[in-house]
């Protein structure tokens, strides 16, 4: 597939982020935050505060988000080492992450995930909250494996996934811990179309790029919160509790 060419207008790093993982730069009208932490890509609150930053530069500089993982790993999720630390260390990382994905959800601007690879956990409820979700076709598993590994599932990301996967496929993928290849997950709802590897990143850029300059952003940000204002108030409702109540049963 022939995609156009996408020049760097303006390209930079974002100085003074939280985490040397997480890098910033602008192409054009669209900003690119990119993970990769040499590793799995895991979510810890470095990463997660990092994300949040480049967040608030997006919102001021851009018109639309592409967020991109490193090859063959979009990310494993929250980080273990923090999720194992106790129940108050594993409470306090679930909030910092939900606090993130609720803003993607929420965000004014159109947010496009160029999912790498894995997206395991909390990386499947990260793509959950992006507008447009394209895969790179290779083996990888993305899904939401919480109920596989001890976890129950939050009433916030049931509510998430009931809004953005599939009606065929919500409950097998909450309850059952159904894990799936980026082929199958277009058809669950985790993604919305796969392109070869090599291919991804133009592929999103020019999606996004495409959004920035085709949408009004006033009534684009009026219409997210018709959409998904009604969700987005049910997740803050039961947040508290369900941080309260968050549990991990990982040895």
């Amino acid at each position: 597939m022939m995609l156009p060419v996408i020049a760097a207008i303006f390209s930079s790093p974002m100085p003074g982020l939280s985490s040397p993982s997480v890098r910033y730069e602008r192409v054009g009208d669209v900003a690119v935050i990119r993970l990769d932490d040499g590793k799995v890509n895991v979510l810890s609150h470095a990463v997660l505060a990092a994300l949040q930053e480049g967040l608030d530069r997006a919102e001021e500089e851009a018109k639309a988000v592409v967020m991109i993982g490193r090859p063959g790993k979009f990310t494993a999720g929250f980080d273990l080492t923090v999720m194992q630390a106790g129940p108050e260390s594993a409470r306090k990382l679930f909030r910092s992450g939900m606090e993130l994905f609720l803003r993607l959800y929420e965000l004014p601007i159109p947010v496009v995930a160029a999912c790498t690879g894995h997206a395991l956990a909390a990386g499947a409820i990260w793509l959950m909250c992006c507008d447009v979700r394209i895969g790179a076709d290779v083996t990888a598993k993305i899904g939401l494996n919480e109920t596989a590994i001890g976890m129950v599932m939050p009433s916030s990301v049931v509510a998430l996934a009931r809004d953005r996967l599939s009606a065929r496929h919500a409950q097998s993928s909450v309850l059952l811990a159904r894990l799936y290849s980026p082929r199958h997950a277009t058809d669950v709802g985790f993604l919305d179309w796969v392109v070869a590897a090599a291919d991804l990143e133009q592929a999103a850029l020019a999606e996004a790029a495409g959004l920035a300059e085709g949408l009004a952003l006033n009534a684009f940000a009026g219409t997210r919160r018709v959409v998904r204002g009604p969700v987005a108030q049910s997740i803050r409702e039961t947040l508290d509790q369900d941080t309260r109540s968050f549990a991990v049963g990982l040895s």
